[in-house]
C-alpha cells in the first residue's frame, strides 16, 4: 500500500499551473507564483507538488485513524468531481450550497438530518393515506434538503478534516472549520487568499481536469489509508468477499471517464486570456 502517485506531467496536462489574469491576483499568492505569460499568472508547480504531497500524507493518516474527511466544492466545475470522489471513497460531500452553520451549529443541522431521513421514509411507503399536493409538497421539501444535506446525512458529527476546491466561494465553510479546529486542505488559485489554511496546494481551481485530478489523489489517499488501517486492525483483507486493491480502485470506478468530455480548459485559458475571465468562477 502507499500513497497514490502523480507527476509534474500530470499536473501541466491538466492545466493546474494555470491562474487568473495578472490583476485578478491576491498578493499573498505571490510566494507561489512563477511568473506571467499573456497576463496570466503561471503558479509555481515546483511548490504545488510537496505541497500536495503533504496534504495526501495528512489525509491518508485521518482516514486511517478512522477519521471523516469532508469534500467541499459548491461552484459549478467542482459539483460533481467532488461528489463523486467522496462517494468512491465512502466519505462525505458539500457540492451544492454551504449552509451557514453546518459545523458550528451542527445540533440544528443535525435536526434538519433527521427530518430528511422522515421524509425518505414517507416516499418509501409512497405517501399511503396522503393527498397528490401534500405529496408534492413533501417531494419538494426533501430534494431541497437532499441538495444541502445529502452527502452529509451520514456523517454522524463533524469532520475531523476538510478538503476545500476555491477557498474564495468556501469562505464561510473554512472560518467554521478554523472555529473548531479542523485542519483544512484547500487549492489555492492565484485570486485566493492562503491565510488560515493548514495544508494549502497552489493550483488552478477552474480548470475541470485538473479539479477532477485534485479530488481523485485525495480519494485514493483516503481509500489506502482505509486499507492501511484495516490492516493494523488485525483485518484479513485476503479472506473478504470482494478484496480491492486501493490502487486499482480508480481504474475499476465507471466514474473517471467524463474526464475525456471536459474541455481543454488549460489551452483556452492561454490562447484566449481576454476570454479567462468571464469563463473562471
Amino acid at each position: 500500500m502507499a500513497l497514490p502517485e502523480f507527476s509534474m506531467r500530470q499536473l501541466l496536462e491538466a492545466g493546474a499551473h494555470f491562474g487568473h489574469q495578472t490583476h485578478r491576483w491576491n498578493p499573498k499568492m505571490d510566494r507561489y507564483i512563477f511568473g506571467s505569460r499573456s497576463n496570466i499568472h503561471i503558479i509555481d508547480l515546483s511548490q504545488t507538488i510537496p505541497l500536495l504531497h503533504q496534504a495526501l500524507v495528512k489525509v491518508r493518516e485521518v482516514a486511517a485513524a478512522g477519521g471523516r474527511v469532508l469534500f467541499v466544492g459548491t461552484k459549478r466545475q467542482a459539483s460533481d468531481p467532488v461528489a463523486t470522489a467522496a462517494k468512491r471513497c465512502a466519505q462525505y460531500y458539500v457540492n451544492h450550497r454551504w449552509l451557514g452553520g453546518t459545523l458550528t451549529n451542527w445540533r440544528t443541522v443535525s435536526g434538519s438530518i433527521a427530518r430528511l431521513r422522515e421524509l425518505e421514509g414517507i416516499m418509501v411507503g409512497e405517501g399511503q393515506g396522503r393527498s397528490k399536493k401534500e405529496l408534492l409538497q413533501l417531494t419538494r421539501e426533501r430534494d431541497k434538503l437532499e441538495l444541502s444535506l445529502g452527502g452529509i446525512k451520514d456523517m454522524g458529527g463533524i469532520p475531523d478534516i476538510m478538503f476545500v476546491i476555491d477557498t474564495n466561494k468556501e469562505a464561510i465553510a473554512i472560518l467554521e472549520a478554523r472555529k473548531l479546529n479542523i485542519p483544512v486542505v484547500a487549492i489555492l488559485d492565484t485570486n485566493c487568499d492562503p491565510d488560515g489554511i493548514t495544508y494549502p496546494i497552489p493550483g488552478n481551481d477552474d480548470a475541470a481536469r485538473a479539479l477532477q485530478l485534485y479530488c481523485d489523489l485525495i480519494a485514493d489517499a483516503v481509500l489506502d489509508g482505509l486499507a492501511a488501517g484495516q490492516a493494523a486492525s488485525g483485518v484479513d483483507l485476503g479472506a473478504s468477499v470482494a478484496p480491492i486493491e486501493p490502487a486499482l480502485a480508480r481504474e475499476l470506478t465507471p466514474e473517471a471517464a467524463p474526464e475525456a468530455a471536459a474541455p481543454e480548459a488549460a489551452a483556452e485559458e492561454v490562447a484566449a486570456p481576454a476570454a479567462d475571465e468571464s469563463a473562471a468562477g
